[in-house]
């Protein structure tokens, strides 16, 4: 996981565009980007797409669309235009506290 806070496969140079898209995707419920959450569970980039897993913090997340949207839209402005963008919703393993970066913890009180 070197340099990315989530698995990543892929070309080098797509590694820290594609971490800086996804920082800027901010789950509204607590205003904070989804990879300090831990939402991103990784990212793979193949030669005709780029695969996001994305879960939420809970089954019943009523912003899942706004998220995956939002992911959408900031990683096509850095991914590739021949690649297409896939994000998936995952729910194994179960999201936790302990994917919180160390900022994300400290803006939470924890």
């Amino acid at each position: 996981m070197t340099g990315t806070p989530y698995p990543y496969q892929g070309p080098e140079e797509l590694r820290q565009p594609i971490l800086a898209a996804l920082r800027r995707v901010v789950d509204p419920e607590v205003a904070m980007s989804i990879v300090d959450v831990g939402l991103v569970y990784g990212v793979t980039v193949e030669a005709e797409r780029v695969k996001v897993l994305l879960t939420m913090t809970s089954a019943a997340c009523p912003v899942v669309d706004v998220i995956v949207d939002d992911a959408c839209t900031e990683l096509d402005k850095v991914v590739p235009v021949d690649q297409r963008i896939h994000v998936e919703v995952v729910w194994e393993p179960p999201w936790t506290t302990d994917r919180m970066s160390d900022r994300a913890k400290a803006f939470m009180g924890w």
